[in-house]
């Protein structure tokens, strides 16, 4: 694992990104226990992927670069600047959510606020929609950056191709991630694709590919670094994919015990970036185990009051059914 000080970031700076890092497992841990008590219809984890998806965000500047996210980036998007209690109440569905207004699925982040663009439930859209606001910063002659990331299996839809080549020939200010956790719901890479990596994909649409350890924090963040300043230099886009390991099953809907073996179920564990980080961040005397206790205790209770804060907001009436799906 490369050493963070190689970041470039300060030591408050890799210290926010651990805070963001927790939040994202401790909510996820919450939005699986709120799934089971029957009071969210759905949701789907992010576990494992936190590290990767904290130092990806990191490379960006967030006051005005834009963000298509996609199902699985909880984490991303509240480093991005969404908070605990935005996300819990898209999952409750309350009108005061900011994503939609309670009127989407669980997991389908969006803020205005934040330029983050909300998706579609068909998955990878969010790439030609990428594109287009990519193409909206050559034409308005704007100096942002889009972010637009999807997973392996749905990084093989038609669409994602397309909007790859769009943007290798308009060169686009555009950052398209694959977050390779080696599975496409219950099938694996090997049926998937061809292609030794999906890195090597961008070489066909005329821009760069790179494929990271998405468990190295450093890594992670220099691979990003150098493809937003590439972007924002006017040079075209990149091609990023960082490999993960999906830690449960893809959704709450799911049972991977099925179709994972049970060593390797038993040997997840093992595969988490969190502990790894921590361990890393101690080494490295950027905190002590002591501070880190600290940080989780805060950031559970914060958890907890986002929790019971969000449950008592309003839910949608069905009077403004009509609302908020069209712009004035």
């Amino acid at each position: 694992m490369k050493k963070l000080s190689k970041s470039g970031l300060s030591k408050e700076e890799i210290i926010e990104a651990f805070k963001h890092i927790l939040m994202g497992r401790r909510l996820d841990e919450r939005l699986w226990q709120l799934t089971r008590i029957g009071k969210s219809g759905f949701n789907i984890s992010g576990q494992g992927a936190e590290v990767a998806q904290v130092a990806m965000v990191m490379a960006f500047d967030t006051e005005k670069d834009y963000f298509l996210p996609y199902y699985r980036d909880m984490t991303a998007v509240m480093a991005w600047g969404m908070s605990e209690k935005n996300i819990l109440l898209g999952s409750f569905g309350k009108e005061e959510d900011p994503s939609s207004h309670g009127r989407q699925m669980p997991n389908h982040y969006g803020s205005k606020e934040h330029n983050i663009v909300s998706h579609s439930s068909t998955v990878s859209t969010q790439y030609p929609l990428a594109t287009g606001v990519a193409y909206g910063s050559l034409l308005g002659k704007e100096d942002y950056v889009t972010l637009t990331t999807t997973g392996d299996g749905s990084a093989n839809q038609g669409e994602v191709q397309e909007a790859m080549n769009f943007a290798g020939v308009k060169k686009l200010p555009l950052v398209f991630v694959a977050e390779n956790n080696k599975w496409a719901i219950s099938v694996g890479t090997d049926e998937q694709y061809a292609n030794k990596t999906m890195a090597q994909r961008a070489e066909a649409y005329g821009f760069g590919g790179i494929r990271v350890d998405g468990n190295d924090f450093t890594e992670t963040y220099l691979a990003f670094k150098k493809a937003v300043d590439h972007a924002r230099a006017g040079k075209g886009p990149m091609l990023i994919e960082f490999m993960i390991e999906r830690l449960t099953s893809h959704s709450s809907d799911d049972d991977q015990s099925v179709y994972r073996s049970k060593e390797e179920m038993e040997a997840l564990p093992e595969s988490d970036p969190i502990p790894k980080f921590q361990e890393q961040l101690i080494k490295e005397k950027y905190l002590t185990q002591e501070e880190i206790d600290e940080i989780d205790k805060e950031i559970k209770e914060a958890v907890n009051n986002a929790t019971d804060e969000a449950e008592k907001m309003d839910d949608p009436t069905p009077e403004s059914l009509y609302e908020q799906v069209y712009a004035e």
